[in-house]
């Protein structure tokens, strides 16, 4: 619980961190884009839930410990950080250029939030067309060495270890969730500058956040639903442009904030059980 503990405290400074960083933004650019900010954050927030779902499968699948995760994840988060912007700098050119693109991000946000729903526990991570590949590609030990990415045989040749691999998978993960949450936070602002930021913020606080997912998970059982519904719902709210239905974005953060409310709470009381024997065990 202590561990859990200094994650929490570490995960609500980055969250009153970007709160900080919201004031400063109403302050200096107008309440306007402080609520865009506020709604790229909290749909950035609560997507990312779900992607963090799939580090721990891919962890516990490597049989990855906790120090080599640290390491794992400080790459990830490092690449992910690049990637965005790479992802969100075109993007926005992109939309700007052709805007008819939006509608077709709202179909396939649509789409993929009722694809969630579907139950696909069966997938191993090891079976991954990535993991393969890499394992074709580059000489490979077949057992971990600590949180090291790459070791020197007996024969003195290098050989990258399993770790280098599950960090490749973490940030082809995330690739194809950015192609999620970025169109969604699209729904709320095609500001570079808010865009990019509102992403950093939320990512800068998953490595805590995962680790408190880590220890909890079971007693969040039920939040991917919650996630599905706000795919569906930014979805939705970037196609209907089309037919001149526009949500206010005070209305978009409501219904993002209240959705994950309810999922938490929801898995809170179905779950809580499992979540205790878990936490004891």
């Amino acid at each position: 619980m202590k561990k859990i503990w200094n994650s929490t405290k570490w995960m609500l400074f980055w969250i009153l961190l970007a709160l900080s960083f919201c004031a400063g933004i109403r302050h200096f650019l107008g309440h306007q884009k402080a609520l865009e900010f506020l709604g790229g954050y909290l749909i950035e927030l609560s997507l990312s839930m779900d992607n963090l779902f799939v580090f721990i499968t891919i962890f516990s699948s490597f049989r990855i410990r906790e120090k080599a995760q640290h390491r794992a994840l400080s790459y990830g988060i490092a690449g992910a950080i690049l990637l965005r912007f790479l992802f969100i700098f075109f993007g926005i050119h992109i939309v700007s250029r052709f805007e008819w693109v939006l509608y077709l991000f709202g179909g396939l946000l649509v789409i993929n939030g009722l694809k969630m729903l579907k139950d696909d526990e069966g997938k191993n991570p090891q079976d991954s067309m990535i993991i393969r590949g890499i394992s074709k590609i580059l000489p490979m030990t077949k057992s971990l060495s600590g949180d090291r990415f790459m070791i020197k045989g007996r024969d003195g040749k290098r050989r990258f270890t399993p770790l280098f691999a599950v960090v490749c998978l973490i940030e082809c993960s995330d690739i194809l969730f950015a192609m999620d949450s970025v169109p969604a936070v699209f729904s709320v602002s095609t500001d570079l500058f808010i865009v990019y930021t509102s992403n950093i913020f939320a990512i800068l606080g998953l490595r805590q956040f995962y680790f408190i997912l880590e220890k909890l998970h079971q007693r969040f059982a039920y939040v991917k639903y919650g996630v599905s519904i706000i795919l569906v719902f930014t979805g939705m709210k970037l196609s209907g442009l089309a037919i001149g239905w526009y949500v206010p974005i005070t209305e978009s953060i409501t219904v993002i904030g209240v959705v994950m409310a309810v999922s938490i709470l929801v898995s809170l009381l179905f779950s809580g059980r499992r979540g205790k024997k878990f936490i004891k065990g």
